[in-house]
């Protein structure tokens, strides 16, 4: 009884200490949000139409964002992203590495059960030490069965558990950043493309024009109208708009093979047809910056970092109690396999211990402070991404406000280089100027075309990265709920 009475003590004990759990307790570090965003357009401005703040009934950006733009190639390609881009596989396969991480730390809340066979024959040596032992062959055949569990006195396995799961979500949170950007860049480099395809047609043009000029004035140099050098200086326009056509063809070649990478396919397998932008901005509803944070997956992921680097100073500081075992261990061992199943071979043990360090020479201190650094540098890492978020959405904003500005001068610039070309080619028909005046003009309308349909390309990738900047239309609330990451199959 005496001895049921001091085994019944750490038992007792452990039944205790079943709800403890050592360590701070997360709190979501504070961050500094402003009220507004600084670039925001005003009720009276034209860029209403490019942004709006979104009502609390809206989702501000819906799921299959990329469907604003109104583009049915770049909706097919933005669907094999998810299929077949292998950033987005990476992501995906290291979440699942961090759901089997939260079952490996779960599976120490249940005792271990280890269950073998042996049979062994052996013979002793009959000179070994002064007294005689037994001489001759030996057989020993055994079935164990051996229990052990360690309580969770003090919350280490558990904040363990609660460390993976933080863990899980934050990988989660990278899935849908990796989605995300390779989306992003997916749709930047098609508009970057076909604002090439909009020059590689506007120098189609150009060149056309600049043959006819240069047919002109031959046919003016026939007649001795024009000198030699306009007919060179006319010939030099057409070849050197020739050469800016044919490097163009460069650079698309190169978007349309990153496109390619992007949706999974090697370069070979994939051909984008020309085409134009023939369709202006969406206009973007603008969540309020104290939204921000709760539709950023890179920002979750490293919130979720933050409070898998809390549990993980619990798990160190429960190194400093004690740990209470049990383990117990039975079977049956025989000499003979006829008696091994029989009730006089049974054997068992049992017992629980209670173990502290006495003395590591400072291990377990150095383990925590450990924790403690990673926890602030995580911290840190949390709030610079959240700095980097507000500064994403301002960036392009301010963008989106100053290319709707330059749009309009470029159009107005675009407007009086024509009219001026118009003239200059009227006066050098008419023999009152030179040809020299009709090529500042040509080159005056090439720049400002190639600057209007730049200002529109950049406009479509801005819009792209505003709504890269709010998160693509993804939630905290999409986030994997704990309670089923703990409870994993």
């Amino acid at each position: 009884m005496t001895n049921r009475r001091v085994m019944a003590i750490p038992i007792a004990m452990g039944l205790l200490c079943v709800n403890c759990a050592v360590g701070p307790d997360y709190r979501r570090p504070p961050v500094t949000i402003p009220a507004v965003f600084k670039e925001r357009a005003s009720p009276g401005s034209t860029l209403a139409a490019e942004w709006t703040l979104a009502q609390p009934s809206d989702d501000a950006i819906r799921g299959k964002w990329w469907e604003t733009f109104q583009d049915p190639l770049l909706n097919a390609l933005e669907e094999q992203v998810a299929i077949s881009n292998q950033t987005v596989a990476q992501a995906e396969a290291q979440f699942r590495a961090a759901r089997a991480a939260i079952r490996n730390a779960r599976a120490d809340l249940f005792p271990t059960v280890t269950a073998g066979v042996s049979a062994t024959r052996s013979r002793a040596s009959s000179t070994r030490g002064r007294v005689p032992v037994a001489t001759g062959t030996v057989e020993d055949y055994q079935l164990p069965i051996d229990f052990s569990y360690e309580a969770d006195l003090w919350g280490r396995v558990r904040r363990n558990v609660e460390s993976s799961v933080a863990t899980a979500q934050a990988t989660s949170a990278d899935v849908e950043t990796a989605l995300l950007s390779s989306r992003a860049e997916l749709a930047l480099d098609y508009f970057e493309l076909r604002g090439l395809d909009a020059q590689i047609a506007l120098f189609a043009k150009t060149v056309a024009a600049f043959e006819r000029a240069l047919q002109l004035t031959r046919a003016r140099y026939g007649q001795g109208v024009a000198s030699g050098v306009d007919v060179a200086q006319a010939q030099t326009q057409l070849d050197t708009a020739r050469v800016q056509a044919t490097d163009l063809q460069i650079a698309r070649a190169q978007f349309e093979h990153a496109i390619a990478i992007l949706v999974g396919k090697a370069p070979a397998d994939l051909t984008i047809p020309p085409a134009t932008i023939d369709v202006p901005p969406p206009a973007i509803p603008i969540t309020l910056p104290s939204q921000l944070l709760e539709r950023r997956p890179d920002v979750a992921a490293a919130e979720r970092r933050v409070a898998a680097a809390n549990a993980q100073i619990g798990v160190a500081q429960a190194a400093f109690f004690p740990t209470l075992a049990l383990t117990a261990s039975g079977g049956v061992e025989s000499s003979m396999l006829t008696t091994l199943l029989t009730l006089p071979s049974r054997f068992w043990a049992i017992g629980p211990s209670l173990v502290e360090t006495v003395f590591d020479g400072g291990r377990r201190s150095s383990i925590k402070a450990q924790a403690v650094a990673n926890y602030d540098a995580t911290v840190a890492a949390y709030r610079q991404n959240t700095l980097t978020a507000f500064q994403d959405v301002e960036d392009n904003l301010a963008a989106l406000r100053v290319l709707a500005e330059e749009d309009v001068q470029a159009a107005a610039a675009v407007a009086s280089a024509n009219r001026s070309l118009e003239l200059a080619t009227n006066r050098y028909v008419g023999g009152v100027t030179t040809y020299l005046e009709v090529i500042t003009a040509q080159t005056a309308a090439l720049t400002n075309q190639i600057t209007a349909a730049d200002v529109l390309t950049r406009r479509m990738t801005a819009s792209v990265l505003l709504i890269k900047a709010l998160g693509g239309g993804w939630t905290t609330a999409d986030l994997p709920p704990a309670s089923s990451l703990r409870h994993l199959p």
